[in-house]
């Protein structure tokens, strides 16, 4: 299929992250002939045309929901906020952006007991958190946060946290340490079912072109 979009032919919805995957997802894009740069010229706009794709920039956590909702045939959302929310969604590729870890972290001076009890955890992942306490057999109370998560061991809130790190170093700096990993992380493309029934061929031209610019 010829990269040029036929003037018939509407254009691909995608949903992105704000931040640092998203700049990481335009290189990716770029890679597989796909100019993004009207999204990082004007940053306080929330929809960009750009050719081929109309991008909708968003809070990674809305991803999912833009997608599975079909207000975007497709998006790029992180396995971490996929695997919280559960949605039906068709995930054909791992970008290879955004590499992280879902870890269990305590404070270094505090160090908690699986079997004490009221044993608290607070996590931004309360349904992926439930797994992983089901799966080791630990009873917990599981606190919701949405930020600042670190926090929670130092004021007394929690025992424990479940939270995302790259390196571990805020963990460090706030005198925590890590105890165990929850699961790996990665950035995936996303499709929508009912798109890729309608607009099969056109979606699978997109993960062909990324799938080239990822090898």
């Amino acid at each position: 299929m010829s990269r040029k979009k036929r003037a018939s032919e509407p254009a691909l919805v995608v949903a992105m992250p704000k931040g640092r995957i998203m700049d990481e997802a335009a290189a990716v894009f770029a890679r597989a002939g796909y100019d993004l740069s009207p999204v990082a010229q004007n940053g306080r706009r929330l929809v960009h045309d750009c050719g081929e794709l109309r991008v909708l920039v968003l809070r990674g956590s809305d991803v999912p929901t833009y997608v599975a909702l079909g207000a975007a045939d497709v998006g790029v959302a992180g396995s971490d906020v996929l695997d919280e929310e559960g949605r039906d969604l068709y995930e054909p590729l791992d970008l290879a952006i955004g590499r992280c870890r879902m870890v269990v972290a305590e404070r270094k001076d505090a160090r908690a007991d699986d079997s004490q009890i009221h044993l608290r955890i607070a996590t931004k992942y309360p349904r992926l958190t439930r797994a992983y306490l089901d799966r080791h057999g630990i009873h917990a109370e599981v606190i919701e946060l949405s930020g600042s998560i670190e926090l929670g061991p130092l004021t007394g809130l929690c025992h424990r946290i479940v939270d995302i790190t790259q390196t571990g170093e805020t963990l460090a700096q706030n005198g925590l340490v890590e105890i165990d990993t929850v699961c790996d992380v990665s950035t995936r493309l996303v499709v929508n079912p009912a798109s890729l029934k309608l607009r099969g061929p056109t979606i699978a031209t997109l993960i062909d072109r990324l799938e080239r610019a990822i090898a």
